[in-house]
């Protein structure tokens, strides 16, 4: 299926692994003239230097100011923007009982703030050529929030509900706006929180590994390439008609439809 996004300016965030670096890739295979960007400038640009017309850039996407600059130098290294994916770094795991008001706050800079910011930046030319494509990589907790990752659900869930009131305002200017959300993808993030819960039982971390999977009715983790590939669905043309909506990819795991 030709996606008819060969030539198209995107931003991936938080793409130096992990689901971003999938999505980022899937772009870039696709012919997009895709910005990989994130802390680590080398890994972005060494990223990059593997698909014709990309560029890897150094970004702090935990601050308003920092997504602003990334919007900037983005336009300035591949053109005004057509697709931006967001994607957010992660806040540590911690209880909601445990969720002081300086650890929220510093949560939703990162994972609502700085991405509204982002958007925010992008739109007037996406308007202007009545084209464009606005995808998150959130996560399941915004449809069953994930025990254990408060701020993270507090978060998404905010975000989510800023993209589908966002998604009915530009519809009708050729703008989709979606929402992918990974259940368990085999990712570096998704080992480091097995790891967490096991330290925190006490268990081996292969004990919580292997007790998760069977929560999947697939039967195995996720390949980030598998999201990556739906990500540039999701950002192609035979979309259009797509907006508003959430879409998991997620092996069955949440348990409604």
């Amino acid at each position: 299926m030709d996606l008819g996004i060969a030539g198209k300016a995107a931003l991936v965030c938080a793409s130096t692994s992990g689901l971003g670096a999938a999505t980022a890739q899937a772009l870039a295979a696709e012919g997009s003239r895709v910005v990989f960007a994130g802390r680590r400038s080398e890994l972005a640009r060494e990223l990059a230097g593997r698909y014709p017309g990309c560029v890897g850039l150094a970004a702090d996407l935990s601050t308003v100011a920092g997504a602003q600059a990334l919007h900037d130098a983005a336009v300035r290294a591949v053109g005004p923007l057509d697709i931006v994916v967001l994607n957010s770094p992660p806040p540590p795991p911690g209880t909601a009982v445990d969720l002081d008001p300086p650890a929220l706050t510093e949560s939703l800079a990162s994972l609502l703030l700085a991405p509204t910011a982002l958007v925010g930046a992008a739109l007037p030319h996406l308007r202007q050529q009545r084209w464009g494509r606005i995808l998150a990589i959130g996560s399941s907790s915004v449809q069953a929030p994930i025990p254990g990752l408060a701020a993270s659900n507090t978060g998404r869930a905010a975000l989510a509900g800023y993209l589908k009131t966002l998604a009915g305002e530009v519809a009708a200017d050729g703008i989709t706006v979606n929402l992918l959300l990974p259940g368990r993808i085999a990712t570096d993030r998704m080992r480091s929180l097995d790891e967490t819960v096991a330290r925190a039982s006490g268990r081996p971390t292969a004990e919580v590994a292997a007790e998760s999977l069977r929560l999947i009715p697939a039967g195995r983790l996720g390949d980030p390439a598998e999201f990556g590939a739906v990500a540039a669905f999701l950002c192609g043309e035979p979309a259009a008609y797509v907006t508003g909506t959430a879409v998991r990819c997620d092996g069955g795991l949440i348990p409604t439809l």
